[in-house]
């Protein structure tokens, strides 16, 4: 899968890192379901290592809000509420509003040409019915968010979107297609053309909130 933000910086290969990126791989293309609980046993088999390694990664993930361990259950894959949803939306909403206000003055011609490369992408893909449309919507967003250039802002950003991926892919399979991306996210571009920050702000947080209510019906009514 393409990488959507920028990627963080490489830590050595080690079995814990890999069993992680295999695992949250796997939790964000909606492999394992919220409540399924996660053998390590059976994970560390499919990996090719020791279950140590596996355990590990388990303990990242939960603190990243993707599984919760729980006592005589072990690893549960987390869902959310409908509550949840909507706050990480809220939080979004806020942080990549800022990250547009950062990203403002560094938004030449050249970015502009990307930006509208990555929407025809996403509107090809979501033509195609291919899930890889949630990957390019990523990449569009993330195209704007690594122009802030404040890492741990985009580690923030980077990290809710990996928790709401399974649901947008639900969502995504069960719609016809999203038909009004394009616009949306064109509204998005003129706002950055216009130069007014504040303006540009205020349209990306918009554009994310007005997602929530579309995704809610998706979502587990319990943990």
């Amino acid at each position: 899968m393409p990488a959507a933000f920028p990627a963080e910086p490489q830590m050595s290969a080690t079995a814990e890192e890999e069993a992680y990126r295999h695992i949250q791989r796997a939790l964000r293309l909606g492999r394992y379901k919220p409540g399924d609980r996660l053998i390590p046993e059976e994970i560390a088999a499919e990996i090719g290592m020791s279950r140590m390694p596996v355990r590990e990664a388990f303990r990242r993930l939960a603190s990243d809000g993707l599984v919760v361990l729980r006592p005589n259950r072990g690893c549960v894959v987390a869902g959310l509420t409908v509550d949840e949803l909507y706050e990480i939306f809220e939080i979004r909403s806020v942080l990549e509003g800022l990250a547009v206000r950062l990203a403002m003055p560094r938004i030449d011609e050249e970015e502009f040409e990307e930006l509208e490369r990555l929407l025809e992408r996403m509107e090809r893909a979501g033509q195609s019915g291919s899930s890889d449309w949630v990957v390019r919507h990523q990449e569009f967003h993330g195209r704007i968010c690594a122009l802030s250039r404040r890492p741990k802002l985009i580690h923030q950003i980077s990290a809710l979107h990996v928790v709401i991926e399974p649901y947008m892919r639900i969502w995504f399979d069960d719609c016809d297609k999203p038909h009004s991306a394009r616009e949306e996210h064109a509204v998005v571009i003129a706002a950055l053309r216009s130069g007014d920050e504040l303006h540009a702000e205020k349209v990306m947080q918009d554009h994310i909130l007005s997602t929530a209510p579309m995704l809610a019906e998706f979502v587990s009514p319990s943990r």
